[in-house]
């Protein structure tokens, strides 16, 4: 009896006492305090975030429908008139096909090559990999505007310092790298490339952080080379990180506006016109503004990120299941 008695005893002393309800409201309203400071921080950024970011979205499908040049507060209805006309515009199928052309150009690029930039720089052999990392990432901090101006005073065809370098090297006697129509996207892609080629290699290191060094470290022992371990166990544990990265640089590649617009402006002959500087020039840049054409437009575009946002949530979702699955 005195054995069972102390085991209910001991049992009941573990029982969480309740706080009294002074406490408990004292508790409550710390906890209301606390919450009333972090809507008082996030208040100006959701005011914000709404005022130029949602509202102009939600706007824009309001332009499309309507007929005005933004100078006027005179705006006529005219349904999906504006989305008639934009397919039927050529030029928006011209900006379509480059938009595409340029993903073409710079998405694997900056995938394939920062791949393999991330595996040097992974490497525990490979001394001041630290140094080399921030020097790769430079390029993405620094204005994407300044950059393009800067490169057309570097590709200039007359006195720019690449042109100088092929006549002193007798190979040409001067390309007009952004003049040019057969030149000009490709220019643009590879600066895009260089630009933001930082950011792919972060993903790509963050990813090889996962790979346990004990299975090289293994695959060293049995007498696998560099290549063998990059083709049979680097790059299938990589598999589920290739399918976001792929897509996310993607994405990356459909806001190239600045890049585009301070190096060649669309031009020439339309030859680098992306969406974004078709939309800009029908919007800003004509004679005669039409933002009920240009919105309309944009909406479009935007329809079609939106279904690159959904194959990333697929993406996201077959990573998981790939990992979970190799685990």
């Amino acid at each position: 009896m005195v054995q069972v008695s102390a085991g209910v005893k001991a049992r009941s002393s573990r029982v969480p006492v309740e706080p009294p309800a002074p406490a408990r409201a004292a508790r409550r309203q710390q906890e209301r305090k606390r919450n009333l400071w972090i809507w008082a921080f996030l208040f100006p950024t959701v005011v914000l975030y709404g005022m130029y970011t949602v509202y102009p979205i939600v706007a824009s499908y309001w332009y499309s429908l309507v007929e005005w040049n933004g100078f006027t507060a005179n705006q006529r209805f005219v349904g999906i008139s504006n989305y008639q006309a934009v397919f039927a515009d050529p030029g928006f199928w011209n900006a379509v096909k480059i938009t595409f052309l340029f993903m073409l150009l710079v998405a694997p690029a900056r995938v394939i090559l920062s791949l393999l930039l991330a595996v040097v720089l992974n490497s525990p052999k490979l001394p001041f990999s630290n140094i080399l990392r921030t020097v790769y990432f430079l390029p993405v901090v620094t204005t994407t505007a300044i950059v393009g101006v800067v490169m057309q005073f570097i590709f200039d065809p007359s006195s720019g310092p690449v042109n100088s370098l092929l006549r002193t090297l007798g190979v040409s006697d001067g390309v007009n790298f952004l003049g040019s129509s057969r030149t000009a996207l490709v220019t643009v892609a590879a600066m895009y490339v260089w630009k933001f080629f930082g950011i792919t290699m972060i993903y790509w290191l963050a990813a090889l952080q996962t790979i346990s060094r004990d299975v090289t470290e293994a695959a060293q022992i049995d007498g696998a080379g560099a290549y063998g371990i990059f083709r049979h166990i680097t790059l299938p544990l990589l598999t589920p990180f290739m399918i976001i990265i792929s897509i996310l640089t993607v994405e990356d590649t459909f806001h190239a506006f600045d890049l585009m617009a301070t190096m060649t402006g669309g031009g020439p002959f339309f030859s680098t016109e992306i969406i974004e500087i078709y939309i800009y020039r029908w919007a800003f840049a004509a004679s005669i503004p039409q933002l009920g054409f240009a919105s309309a437009a944009a909406v479009m575009f935007g329809l079609v990120v939106m279904i690159f946002g959904f194959i990333q949530l697929w993406a996201v979702y077959t990573t998981r299941k790939l990992r979970t699955e190799n685990r």
